[in-house]
């Protein structure tokens, strides 16, 4: 450390990894006089702010300890030392740098910074029964801030800012050191390693500056191609950092941004007792323009969508677009979750305007979900899952309005992710079940069927739904899991049926369309078919109705499932919009009538044209009927004048477990014996 140009200074040494100590004795006036300029620029506001800090610090210590007489006397001390600086800085030193005297100026500089820090250095020694580690402590807090921010703001020349850190630093280790409490020593400890990190940092930081103008100074052609570099690495910093937070579609926050924003906006309003309303909104159908019109068309409803939301939201709000075709809206304010309310009715009423894609114009729907903070959620985590259940809830509702978030969309959304983590564990152990329902010949009740149905009772949530089990098992990717096992549980029963006298009956499977997408379901029951030693044409596959014009998808796999000697019934028929020409080329044995149309067939006509007009493609294409929902005598005798052939139904028997199918088939070959002696 020195403080003239004869000495050398402390920085040298790090320049001469790649410069020789002449080069730097050479640029050395150039070099004093540009860290003078630069701790003159600081110096000034460095003293305003001392001066503040230093009355309010004496202001702290009448609070806490009561006026005294040495603390005004040390904060006059301290003021006249700033004010004789302030007077050198507004008049000598700019001279001094201007006459080549550079160095004369540092020196000057340093003697005020240390006559500053010898002050601060004394401030415990004017305070009576001064106690560091107890109701002083703010004050050496205090003294270590501005030492610290003396070296900070001093970096260009290390003398200036350690001969101001170090007296204070000191005077804090010594005030410790005498308290000689361990608590006052292990603080006294972390104050010298702090000492040493701001002497370390401190000459290091003046090495770089020094050697940033050493590097001007030796090429000026050089310097100015590194302007030119940084001007470039600047604008692609910029080009990143609109990248990293800004969507390049839209121009809207991304989804990084828009979670970063989210947490910050809960914490503020957590702390000033505010509201957070989070609007999470989905345009309607969007892939089906992807896939019809292209991505140039999607991008062109995403860019008119966002200008929408601008022209909506404005300054009421922060709009995000997460992904795809969904967006976020971060309303904020004591009346949040109210604006954020009319600001979605207004975004769904101007949603029913066209937009104007590919040439044509097209209503896009939207779907909106909101929630609130506190009222709703604790974090950002929380609020963003409960605003997504509550659009969720907006979708399966039919689309195109605003759903807010309530406590039993929350209950749902964990009873389902229960259901989730809980499935696959469940058909490895058995605790998903197939339960059988009887399908019999209507004129005469004898069996010719079963239909698998699942089952599960939950150790916790009770009874599960079919499809909740079915959804569960899509969302968790064991949907071939699930369908082998009961199969499987469907090709027992088909071993056992020859025993029991049924050796021609078939057992029917239900399967999702949305499965085919998944896995293969021929590879899937002919390797559970082949274990079993089953005929395929004993075993049944059930799809809906929608699922035979959706070729691209079930297609080829339902043609494996033909060929490889499966039954195919189409269920639910009459709920869709079947092709019959996929029911003929399909060769599709048998057609399951939805319950909703058997139910009180008997007293309505109108279900008994439908019927009898469904019977009738059924006959024209050789196709089985079978009727679901059988549940009255009088309804049995309609259905089968209509034409009906099978029937299935509480009339007959509930769903039931295997082991309690040997009782029922006996007592219902009893009672078949009675109505025929009868």
């Amino acid at each position: 450390m020195v403080f003239g140009t004869g000495t050398r200074p402390s920085w040298v040494g790090m320049a001469d990894n790649y410069q020789t100590e002449i080069s730097v004795r050479e640029f050395l006036p150039e070099i004093k006089a540009a860290q003078a300029t630069a701790i003159m620029a600081a110096v000034k506001s460095s003293i305003y702010f001392n001066l503040c800090i230093s009355a309010s610090a004496v202001l702290i210590a009448v609070v806490v300890n009561g006026p005294s007489a040495s603390m005004f006397v040390w904060l006059a001390i301290a003021h006249t030392i700033l004010a004789l600086r302030l007077s050198f800085q507004r008049g000598m030193d700019a001279r001094f740098v201007a006459a080549g005297r550079a160095d004369t100026a540092l020196r000057v500089l340093s003697y005020g910074s240390f006559a500053s820090g010898m002050a601060w250095a004394a401030l415990p020694f004017f305070i009576m029964d001064f106690n560091g580690g107890g109701k002083d402590a703010f004050l050496l807090l205090i003294m270590v801030g501005i030492a610290a921010g003396g070296v900070i703001r001093h970096i260009a020349y290390s003398p200036v800012a350690l001969t101001f850190a170090m007296p204070p630093m000191m005077s804090i280790v010594l005030t410790l050191a005498v308290e000689g409490s361990s608590a006052s020593t292990i603080l006294a400890l972390n104050v010298v390693g702090l000492l040493v990190v701001l002497y370390k940092s401190s000459v290091a930081g003046e090495a770089t500056f020094a050697n940033n103008e050493l590097g001007k100074l030796r090429a000026t052609r050089l310097a100015n191609s590194l302007r030119e570099a940084n001007a470039d690495i600047m604008q692609k910093n910029a080009r990143l950092e609109v990248l990293a937070n800004c969507d390049p579609l839209t121009g809207l926050s991304n989804r990084a941004l828009f979670s970063s924003r989210l947490r910050e906006h809960i914490a503020s309003a957590d702390a000033f007792g505010q509201e957070v309303a989070l609007l999470i909104i989905d345009l309607d159908r969007f892939k089906s323009i992807n896939d019809t019109l292209g991505h140039s068309a999607g991008d062109s409803v995403l860019v008119q969508t966002s200008a929408r939301l601008r022209a909506v939201i404005g300054s009421k709000g922060e709009i995000a677009r997460l992904g795809g075709d969904e967006f976020a809206i971060i309303v904020t304010g004591t009346d949040a979750a109210r604006t954020a309310r009319l600001a979605a009715r207004d975004i769904l009423k101007k949603a029913k305007a066209p937009l104007t894609v590919g040439g044509g114009a097209f209503v896009i729907g939207t779907s909106i979900g909101l929630a609130a903070f506190p009222q709703h959620a604790e974090t950002a985590e929380e609020l963003l899952a409960c605003a997504d259940m509550a659009l969720y809830e907006a979708k399966e509702r039919g689309r195109r309005r605003l759903q807010e978030f309530n406590p039993r969309l929350k209950s749902q959304a964990d009873r389902q992710r229960q259901i989730e983590l809980d499935l696959e564990e469940a058909i490895r152990t058995g605790s998903v079940e197939a339960w059988f329902q009887p399908q019999v010949l209507l004129n005469n009740r004898e069996i010719v069927g079963f239909e698998a149905l699942v089952r599960w009772t939950h150790p916790r949530l009770g009874y599960i739904t079919p499809p909740e089990i079915v959804q569960a098992a899509q969302v968790m990717h064991i949907t071939d899991k699930l369908t082998a096992h009961i199969a499987a549980a469907a090709c027992r029963l088909l071993n056992r049926l020859p025993e029991l006298g049924l050796p021609e009956a078939t057992v029917a499977i239900n399967v999702s369309p949305r499965e085919f997408s998944f896995y293969s379901l021929a590879d899937v029951l002919g390797l559970v078919t082949k274990q079993h030693g089953i005929n395929p044409a004993l075993l049944e596959i059930e799809i809906t109705e929608e699922a035979i014009i959706d070729t691209s998808i079930v297609g080829n796999e339902l043609k494996r499932l033909e060929e490889a000697g499966y039954k195919l019934a189409v269920d639910d028929f009459g709920m869709g919009h079947s092709s019959l020409a996929y029911l003929i080329s399909l060769k599709i044995d048998r057609l399951k009538i939805d319950r909703s149309f058997v139910e009180g067939v008997a007293n309505s006509r109108h279900n008994q044209a439908l019927i009898a007009a469904l019977i009738g493609i059924g006959h024209t294409l050789q196709i089985d009927i079978v009727v679901e929902g059988v549940e009255h005598e009088e309804d049995v005798e309609v259905l089968r004048v209509l034409g009906c052939r099978i029937g299935q139904g509480y009339l007959y028997a509930r769903p039931m477990s295997p082991d309690k199918l040997d009782g029922w088939i006996d007592a219902h070959r009893q009672t078949i014996t009675a109505r025929a002696v009868a």
